[in-house]
């Protein structure tokens, strides 16, 4: 069991991805609104952008494929510890967890870390179950670990992955594919038309004891006040952070 407890003032967050490594206080988003922030995908050594970036729409929401670029854990916190110290709400640290050796090697650097209120740890699609929850038991220590997994994975590992060692689960976003010039593109999926889904997983999960952060198709107030009352322990918004109105509206 983690050593600090995963307690949330405020249950709004950004989701991973969405508002870059650090917060940058003269943006538009009202940041007194978030309980705490997430950072982008990091992972040990640096990764570049696809080769091909898309951001492709479709009905109910879009398609981003990026690469997760990132310039490396080590460069991270030179460049961004300091601002995650002076940040006016907890940080949270999303890392790109697939080799077990690796994470709990940036996991454990990262309790030292001032104001770093837990852990968020991101799987590659199609990783094997029994690899995510030996990250998650090899992981366990200081901080708190949310395991980020798909609305499939959530309750098909949520119970392991507690007993691993996870403080919380969440719900990264879908995978789909959309055909462009006679190609698939494969990559994340964002937008309304997500919220059923993700709404009957959060309340599946509740229902069973998980405590789990509710994501996916979030875009205006009563979404995030349905995803709550559905028993999510916390909400975290993506793509409605990118519109001018910064943070779901009624």
């Amino acid at each position: 069991m983690p050593k600090r407890d995963l307690v949330f003032q405020n249950p709004m967050m950004n989701g991973a991805g969405a508002l870059g490594f650090a917060p940058d206080l003269r943006g538009p988003v009202p940041w007194a609104e978030l309980g705490a922030f997430i950072t982008n995908p990091i992972s040990l050594r640096s990764r570049r952008a696809a080769a091909a970036p898309a951001l492709l729409e479709f009905q109910g929401g879009f398609l981003l494929h990026t690469g997760l670029p990132n310039p490396g854990f080590r460069s991270v916190i030179r460049q961004y510890a300091r601002r995650w110290k002076d940040a006016p709400m907890p940080v949270i640290v999303h890392l790109l967890a697939d080799r077990p050796d690796e994470t709990r090697r940036m996991v454990q650097a990262l309790e030292g870390a001032e104001n770093v209120m837990a852990v968020e740890l991101g799987f590659a699609p199609l990783l094997a179950g029994d690899i995510i929850l030996l990250v998650v038991e090899m992981c366990s220590g200081e901080l708190p670990l949310i395991v980020s997994l798909p609305a499939e994975q959530v309750l098909e590992l949520g119970s392991r992955a507690l007993q691993s060692g996870a403080a919380a689960l969440s719900i990264a976003p879908p995978r789909g594919a959309i055909s462009r010039d006679g190609a698939l593109v494969t990559g994340r999926l964002f937008g309304p038309s997500l919220l059923p889904r993700t709404l009957d997983v959060v309340h599946s999960a509740a229902h069973s004891g998980f405590p789990v952060i509710g994501a996916g198709g979030i875009c205006s107030k009563a979404d995030t006040d349905a995803m709550l009352a559905a028993g999510a322990l916390a909400v975290q918004v993506d793509s409605a952070l990118w519109l001018p109105r910064a943070l779901p509206q009624e």
